[in-house]
């Protein structure tokens, strides 16, 4: 196995630039989700990688080859598509044994390949059936294990969890997390789905208007999104961004905002300007009926039960004008709330995040005006 590499990747349709001077590493061994809104250039970049589209400019690496005028057949790679690629009329085992007729293998060594996908994807009761009895979830799982038995260098994965039932996808899901584990290869996995990139990434590669804007592993890249289309398309609601004003010299600047009753010193990072946005995710926003110790009076306009029992609040605030925002409580604590009404809200500063005025994320501390910095 070996990784991929591009580099200074852009791919033009007309004045449209859906890949914009990429350079990215796909490490070996891990894999990769390229995940972002549609249109933002994820596809394009994954069908360059496999060689269905020619880049304008710039390179495919695979390990130190450079295979950017390479058709896909000489590419060696697997490649699962948004619907099911299968042939009709014919088993599952079949299915998958096609392919490797024309591989130069032993009769045990295609058996084994064989059943050792149909082993890794859970497809053993559905062996010996006809593709075509089977449904769209199934169909899938046997088109990833078609590409499995190949043993190509990397496998490419097209948002394949996109065109299948509620039920089949958590079942494709579990199965996929299964067996990226289990591969150790280099995968390359598109999706605009935040829940697939979250279960199945070592690493997310985020996407907007063919930029990669960040790349890290899943949590890093939820808790410490490097922009404020990081913060706001991750999450489900995406983080709450709120204006404030910072005022103050160099070595005493305050942060000021109606969500916060107390004084908010800031330390770290030179901060240009005064105009700063406060980004925290719903989570984790205190909400309560009683008092809260650093907490502003806030009116609670709705509350509804979320899947897993979770409450989301909309609630605003005096002196934000007619913007509102919306918390997430556990159950226990939705529990304890009104319906609507007056409760109290807190930010905790250790879970909120500064943006610039160019949305970039700011490498700062709070706490409030005259308590100690943390270590």
């Amino acid at each position: 196995m070996s990784e991929i590499r591009v580099e200074q990747l852009t791919k033009t349709f007309g004045a449209l630039r859906a890949v914009d001077d990429v350079s990215f590493t796909f490490p070996n061994g891990q894999v990769t989700c390229l995940l972002g809104p549609s249109g933002c250039g994820k596809t394009t970049l994954m069908r360059i990688i496999a060689g269905l589209e020619t880049q304008t400019t710039g390179a495919v690496y695979f390990g130190d080859q450079d295979v950017s005028r390479l058709s896909p057949s000489k590419r060696n790679i697997g490649m699962v598509f948004q619907y099911p690629v299968v042939y009709r009329g014919i088993s599952v085992y079949r299915n998958i044994e096609l392919p490797l007729q024309s591989m130069k293998l032993s009769n045990a060594e295609r058996a084994r390949r064989v059943e050792d996908a149909i082993r890794l994807l859970g497809l053993s009761a559905s062996a010996n059936l006809d593709v075509s009895k089977l449904d769209n979830g199934t169909r899938q799982k046997v088109s990833v294990a078609r590409e499995v038995a190949r043993q190509p260098q990397f496998i490419l994965f097209d948002e394949p969890i996109t065109n299948v039932d509620a039920a089949s996808k958590l079942q494709l899901k579990r199965s996929l997390k299964e067996l990226t584990r289990s591969l150790s290869q280099t995968i390359v996995y598109v999706t605009h789905d935040q829940t697939e990139a979250m279960t199945l990434a070592d690493q997310i590669a985020l996407m907007e208007e063919g930029r990669i804007v960040q790349c890290a592993p899943p949590r890093e890249l939820y808790n410490h999104p490097y922009d404020r289309f990081g913060g706001w398309f991750l999450g489900n609601p995406g983080m709450v961004f709120f204006t404030a004003t910072l005022s103050g010299g160099e070595n005493h600047r305050v942060l000021e905002s109606p969500l916060f009753s107390l004084p908010v010193a800031v330390d770290g990072a030179a901060i240009a300007g005064s105009d700063i946005t406060i980004g925290i995710r719903p989570e984790h926003i205190r909400v309560s009926p009683e008092p809260l110790p650093a907490g502003v009076p806030a009116r609670l306009a709705r509350k509804t039960v979320q899947i897993g029992g979770q409450y989301l609040l909309a609630l605003d605030v005096h002196g934000l004008g007619d913007q509102g925002f919306k918390a997430k409580v556990a159950p226990t604590a939705g529990e304890h709330l009104p319906s609507s009404g007056q409760v109290n809200v807190e930010l905790p500063l250790d879970q909120v995040s500064l943006f610039d005025a160019h949305g970039i994320r700011i490498a700062a501390s709070l706490h409030p005006v005259g308590a100690p910095v943390a270590d």
